[in-house]
């Protein structure tokens, strides 16, 4: 399961279940349409963050996890922690993971249910932080953290290769699908930043992926079964995408049969997704996690680019305008305003290409 865990897949099916059916490929949305609705969501996103530099459910749970996403969105802008409007928010909300680091390298507290969550999505925004920073000092104190996270994250890992809601010595070797999605492209940005990243880490997860992919290309729950889930099966393309070579250059030689097979791997898993998350099923949400399942299926989808990008952002993104509240925001069950609104406000922003762990 994702991020919502088991526990709330029941309200957001009845939410799903309870909006009404749209044929959202039929409208139409100007660029000037999009770009408003990202600066009234970046402005609501921006208002309502705490004091000391986090966001949180309802509920106030999961600040780790929510600030690392909301502020994702901010940098997507182009802002930095020293330039652009949104600067003070970014750099409030380092100062805040910063100092919810842990010595044994967990960013965020093992008071959270689901820390691995936090952990994960703390890596990829401070990661993205870390190649913008110029501060000599505070880019010291970043590249600490993150090799200690990069430490955690090693350790947390399971026998099968994957992580869980927890560390695996937590949690009882336990593994989850999207949990380790969210550690692979923490890792990938740390990687991308310069900092030390264990191949073998990589390679045990990328293992666990393939193991958990059926014959129909479909990832399934975890490492024991459960079938395919849409949402996780895009987020384990991302991931591998990120993981790197499993991208859709195939070789010309006959030294490159590896790298066919595992071109040929990702492109099973993107005909189930195209058949579980095409036009029809985003239209009439008949599957719960919309948000999430997005969230990574746009990332692959603008990396493939061409004209399946084309096609899924004229949709979707007529879909998200379409939805955004007049105040700037989107609401969604139990995770919340902030939740869903980083989401989607990463989606209307891969264009900008800000980020390199979201670059093609």
């Amino acid at each position: 399961m994702d991020i919502l865990g088991v526990r709330w897949t029941a309200v957001l099916a009845a939410l799903a279940l309870a909006l009404p059916a749209r044929a959202w490929s039929e409208e139409k949305v100007s660029d000037r349409d999009i770009d408003r609705t990202i600066s009234r969501g970046l402005d609501w996103l921006a208002a309502r963050q705490s004091r000391l530099g986090h966001w949180t459910a309802p509920d106030g749970s999961l600040p780790t996890a929510i600030t690392a996403l909301a502020a994702t969105a901010l940098l997507c802008e182009g802002s930095t922690t020293t330039q652009g409007k949104y600067s003070g928010h970014i750099q409030r909300a380092v100062n805040y993971l910063v100092s919810h680091a842990s010595r044994n390298g967990l960013i965020g507290s093992r008071d959270d249910g689901r820390y691995t969550y936090g952990h994960g999505f703390s890596m990829l925004f401070l990661s993205q932080v870390l190649g913008e920073e110029e501060d000599v000092e505070r880019r010291k104190e970043l590249i600490e953290v993150l090799t200690n996270a990069v430490k955690f994250t090693g350790q947390a890992q399971t026998a099968a290769g994957g992580w869980g809601y927890v560390s695996a010595k937590d949690g009882g070797d336990f593994d989850e699908g999207s949990t380790t999605i969210t550690q692979v492209q923490g890792l990938r940005g740390c990687r991308n930043a310069g900092i030390p990243v264990p191949k073998e880490i990589i390679d045990k997860a990328v293992k666990y992926i393939r193991k958990c992919t059926g014959a129909d290309g479909g990832v399934a729950y975890n490492s024991r079964g459960g079938g395919g889930r849409p949402p996780i099966t895009a987020a384990a393309i991302a991931c591998l995408f990120n993981a790197g070579d499993y991208d859709d250059k195939e070789g010309d030689g006959a030294g490159d049969k590896d790298k066919k097979e595992k071109v040929e791997f990702v492109r099973r898993m993107l005909r189930y997704c195209e058949l579980n998350l095409g036009s029809s099923t985003n239209a009439n949400l008949s599957f719960g996690h919309w948000h999430y399942a997005n969230y990574y299926y746009s990332q692959v989808l603008y990396r493939e680019g061409g004209d399946k990008w084309k096609a899924y952002r004229k949709e979707t993104f007529a879909r998200l305008v379409a939805e955004a509240n007049a105040d700037g925001y989107w609401e969604q069950g139990f995770m919340g305003a902030a939740y869903t609104t980083a989401m989607n406000l990463t989606i209307l922003q891969l264009d900008r290409g800000t980020l390199p762990i979201y670059q093609r």
